[in-house]
């Protein structure tokens, strides 16, 4: 996957979940009540784009944060 795109979609997440109110810890914690195997550390790594999203964390996240699948995913593309 490109980097840069992957960057930007962590850059998201870290933008909603403020907006959310929410912090890396208590995301991790939400996460983990859902079945999720995840750390407030990995949060932060897909926050920064050095860690990929599983499947099941996109829903869950969409989810949790009570946000849309494109908010998660507006990158914007130099084409």
């Amino acid at each position: 996957m490109n980097a840069e795109i992957e960057k930007q979609i962590g850059k998201n997440i870290r933008c909603l979940r403020e907006k959310a109110g929410m912090t890396q810890e208590l995301l991790a914690a939400k996460l983990q009540l859902h079945g999720c195997d995840i750390t407030r550390s990995a949060v932060a790594k897909i926050e920064v784009g050095q860690r990929h999203l599983y499947p099941d964390e996109i829903i869950l996240i969409k989810k949790i944060l009570n946000i849309s699948y494109n908010a998660i995913f507006d990158v914007k593309t130099e084409e």
